[in-house]
C-alpha cells in the first residue's frame, strides 16, 4: 500500500475520496498521486475542427483540470502531507500531482499498473456513466485493486473489516491485495450469504478462510447469514453495516457480465449503494 493513484473528477464525492485516501497513506506512509485526465480533442479525418472550437475545448479542460488540483492540493496541504514527486523509497505520506491527456478508460487502465492500489470517489448522480467505465478500466484492465470511498469521508478505516465471502477466485485474489488492512484490523468478519441468487460459488468455505487467516496472523472469524428473499448485494451490506464494517473487502464479477446485466448484480449494487469503503479487485 505505499503508492496510491487517485483519479479525480470536478465532482461533490472528491473529498471523501481524498480523505480515504490520506487515512491509507497516513497509516502505510504511502506516496498519492492525484490524476486528472484530460480528453483529447475530438478529430475526423479530412474535415478541419474550428479554430474556435479548439481553444473553447482546451479553455473548458484547463479550468476542470484547475479545479481538480487546487482540491487535491489544499486538501493535502491541510493535512500536511509532504508535496513531492518522490523517485526512490520514502517515508510518506507524500503527494504528488499529475495530468495526462487520453481516453479516460485507457489511462487508467494502463497507467494504474504502475501503483499498488486505485482509489476512486463513489459514484455520483451527476457521474455514474464516468465512474461506472473508470470502475471497470480499473477491475479488468490494471491488474491492481481497487478502494471505493463512501459518499462522505470515514471516521475510520480498516479497525472492523467484513470480508464478502462467495468463494471465488475474485474474492480470494481479493483477499490477498488486502493482507495488509487484514492483519492490522481489531477484527475480521468472513460473512457468507447462503439462499440468494448469484451467491456462493463451488469453493472452501467462510469457516476455512477464516482459520487460513488466523493462521497468517489475523483476528478472524467466520458467519454465515440467509438472505431470506434480499438479493446477494443487499444482504452484504446490511449484514456489513449491522457488523459496524469500516471496511467492505470484496471480490469483482464473479459472474460473467451478461449475466449481471440481465440479472443485476452484487458488484455493482455494492459499488452504488455502499456506506462504508469497499475494497475490491477481479
Amino acid at each position: 500500500m505505499k503508492t496510491l493513484l487517485l483519479p479525480l473528477l470536478v465532482d461533490e464525492s472528491v473529498e471523501a475520496a481524498l480523505a480515504t485516501a490520506h487515512m491509507v497513506a497516513k497509516r502505510y506512509g504511502s506516496y498519492i498521486e492525484g490524476l486528472f485526465i484530460r480528453s483529447a480533442p475530438p478529430m475526423v479525418p479530412r474535415a478541419p475542427v474550428p479554430a474556435h472550437f479548439l481553444n473553447q475545448y482546451r479553455d473548458y479542460w484547463d479550468e476542470s483540470a484547475d479545479v481538480a488540483r487546487k482540491r487535491f492540493t489544499t486538501f493535502m496541504n491541510d493535512q500536511n502531507v509532504t508535496f513531492r514527486e518522490i523517485t526512490s523509497d520514502a517515508t510518506g505520506p507524500n503527494a504528488w500531482w499529475r495530468e495526462i491527456e487520453g481516453e479516460a478508460d485507457d489511462v487508467v487502465g494502463e497507467y494504474g499498473r504502475l501503483f499498488d492500489m486505485i482509489v476512486m470517489a463513489r459514484a455520483s448522480s451527476k457521474t455514474s456513466g464516468e465512474w461506472s467505465s473508470l470502475y471497470d478500466a480499473a477491475l479488468f484492465d490494471s491488474g491492481r485493486p481497487l478502494l471505493i470511498a463512501p459518499e462522505t469521508p470515514p471516521e475510520t478505516l480498516g479497525e472492523n473489516i467484513v470480508i464478502s465471502w462467495n468463494a471465488s477466485t475474485e474474492t480470494a485474489r481479493t483477499i490477498a491485495f488486502g493482507m495488509p488492512f487484514l492483519k492490522d484490523a481489531k477484527k475480521v468478519c468472513v460473512l457468507s450469504v447462503e439462499g440468494a441468487v448469484g451467491g456462493m460459488v463451488p469453493g472452501p468455505s467462510g469457516d476455512q478462510v477464516a482459520a487460513h487467516l488466523v493462521r497468517g496472523g489475523v483476528a478472524a472469524v467466520a458467519e454465515t447469514v440467509q438472505a431470506n428473499g434480499r438479493s446477494s448485494g443487499k444482504t452484504v451490506l446490511e449484514e456489513a453495516e449491522r457488523l459496524g464494517a469500516d471496511l467492505l473487502v470484496k471480490g469483482a464479477f464473479t459472474h460473467n457480465r451478461l449475466r449481471q446485466m440481465i440479472f443485476g448484480g452484487t458488484t455493482r449494487h455494492v459499488l452504488t449503494e455502499a456506506k462504508m469503503p469497499v475494497l475490491i479487485a477481479h
